[in-house]
């Protein structure tokens, strides 16, 4: 080989693409071959960097894109590997089982960097030098990384169509043993007799589950496992997108996803399930509803933040604040007059209210929480059908996707009869947009269809008594109740209008004298016009046109 600089040093990288193949001579052999290249070559071994990744595939990049090959690429491409060092591997498959092109991208990479590769298998250099003495080594390695990604390729098709196989017979109903493919869900462990719930994973994610249902975000969520030194996930620290990746596992129904070639295969009944289907249902209708929007600040408003809310004057959504700076009260909550409820226009839009100003929130809380906590009200809202106005919207909504079916097939139809002379582009892009509209109307569907169904699975009766529950910790500033009572608040209004100084504000009125109209238009159908004074105590209520 060319000479090797006296200044390098010498690494040495293993990769096993499956854990159990570290297990053996080879590692052993390669580290002692290395120690030796390096001792004859007048070069220090470094023991200090662990090179070797276990488990990790380089016909899927994996050890370039999470693994230490790609900590070790990065540092070439740095310039923290010394010039003239040497990095030595069993064979350039090990490298990488890319299409070649990649492959061969890689290794130019670390060649160009003044870097040698040695292979142990076979004892070949590959350096700048060497490469110029022997262009036929480049030609070589091209055919080693060719006949390398051949031989992956054509394993990891007949993998794939196995698990098709195994999928599809899954969902037939004619095969019921593993699927090796994609991760198992970490509250279970697999057992000879099937599987098993760890318990205290299991009661981890039945604490998650919990919050984020009473209304509770990712971050306040993730800070009450830490309080409570509880731990989502074993080994790794807890962070707020783990709730929502936790929410969408369809393994809490007891099915495995499998994803193969961008198709999604949904095995039924593969894990033992932690949800009814009912409770899956009323878990993605929540996901999916307005009361999901993050809070802001330590003390959450409960009407604000949800997009239902808006200005009677313009129109436009209000916004809550929190003064929490100035004086509070003996008992530590904020003072009435120190939440503010005042249109987001001039802020937001660039334009003015036509009526300008704010008001404190803490009335109209009192005055929603109190009507609500009672069932003659509440029945009013909702009407003698609650699932009537659920129901059209599922209507709407399946016509919707149905019409833009009916417009995607015509419109393929079309691009059918004029394949011969060419797609017009005009063609492709509609139908791109077409698809995109149409997997919009089909989440909409899905919901509406969940918000049925959860209208249908639960009675008024009680549902005061809940409302009365919560109006005292509202009162009382309580974080985690304020929470419940703001998914409460997005499960039963459709629409909150607030007019902050009245519907018709008297311009000789004081600051102090003046009065609230809130319109409630509830997801019934039926909408109610209240009137209160600055304290939240009703003065006028009557039934209004929700349009």
């Amino acid at each position: 080989m060319g000479n090797i600089s006296g200044s390098g040093l010498v690494y040495s990288y293993l990769r096993f693409s499956d854990p159990r193949q570290s297990v053996g001579s080879s590692t052993d052999r390669q580290i002692a071959y290395a120690a030796k290249w390096a001792a004859e070559h007048g070069l220090d071994l470094d023991t200090s960097l662990t090179l070797r990744d276990e488990g990790l595939s380089a016909y899927h990049q994996q050890h370039i894109k999470t693994g230490a090959l790609g900590l070790f690429l990065r540092a070439v491409e740095d310039g923290r590997v010394p010039h003239g060092s040497v990095l030595i591997v069993e064979g350039l498959d090990r490298l990488s089982r890319a299409e070649p092109i990649q492959a061969q991208a890689q290794l130019a990479q670390i060649v160009n960097a003044g870097i040698t590769v040695v292979t142990a298998s076979d004892g070949k250099t590959y350096s700048r030098a060497t490469l110029k003495d022997n262009p036929m080594d480049l030609v070589y390695s091209l055919l080693v990384m060719i006949r390398a990604h051949e031989e992956s390729d054509t394993k990891s098709k007949r993998v794939k169509a196995s698990i098709r196989r195994m999928c599809e017979n899954w969902q037939a109903g004619t095969y019921r043993g593993r699927i090796r493919q994609g991760k198992d869900p970490h509250w279970l462990k697999e057992t000879e007799d099937g599987w098993e719930f760890i318990p205290e994973r299991t009661a981890a994610v039945r604490r998650v589950l919990t919050m984020y249902q009473n209304g509770m975000g990712g971050l306040k969520i993730m800070e009450v496992m830490e309080r409570e030194n509880q731990a989502l996930h074993a080994g790794s620290a807890n962070s707020s997108q783990q709730v929502y990746r936790l929410i969408k596992q369809h393994a809490l129904i007891g099915s495995k996803e499998v994803t193969l070639d961008g198709e999604l295969f949904l095995l039924e009944g593969y894990y033992p399930p932690m949800l009814t289907p009912a409770e899956w249902d009323e878990l993605q209708r929540i996901a999916g509803s307005s009361g999901r929007r993050r809070t802001k600040g330590a003390l959450p408003h409960i009407i604000t933040g949800l997009g239902i809310t808006s200005c009677g004057y313009c129109g436009r959504p209000m916004a809550g604040q929190n003064l929490a700076t100035k004086p509070r009260l003996p008992d530590g909550r904020i003072r009435d007059g120190y939440r503010r409820l005042l249109c987001a226009s001039a802020a937001a839009y660039g334009s003015g209210c036509p009526i300008p100003g704010s008001t404190s929130v803490a009335p109209v809380e009192r005055a929603i929480m109190n009507y609500c906590s009672d069932i003659v009200n509440l029945q009013a809202l909702f009407g003698v059908d609650r699932s009537e106005e659920p129901r059209k919207r599922v209507h709407l909504a399946q016509k919707q996707v149905d019409d833009l079916n009916a417009q995607l097939l015509k419109l393929t139809d079309a691009m059918l009869a004029t394949a011969d002379e060419g797609t017009p582009l005009v063609f492709a892009r509609r139908a791109r947009q077409l698809e995109t509209e149409l997997a919009s109307a089909e989440k909409a569907l899905t919901q509406s269809e969940r918000e049925l169904a959860s209208v249908s699975r639960k009675d008024l009766h009680g549902a005061d008594e809940a409302w009365r529950a919560l109006a005292a910790g509202v009162e009382a500033q309580n974080v985690e109740t304020r929470l419940k009572a703001r998914q409460l608040v997005a499960d039963t209004f459709e629409r909150i209008v607030v007019f902050h100084h009245g519907i018709s504000p008297s311009p000789d009125a004081g600051e102090r004298d003046y009065h609230i109209d809130i319109q409630l238009i509830a997801k019934g159908g039926a909408a109610r016009m209240l009137r209160v004074d600055r304290g939240g105590n009703w003065m006028a209520g009557e039934e209004v046109d929700a349009d």
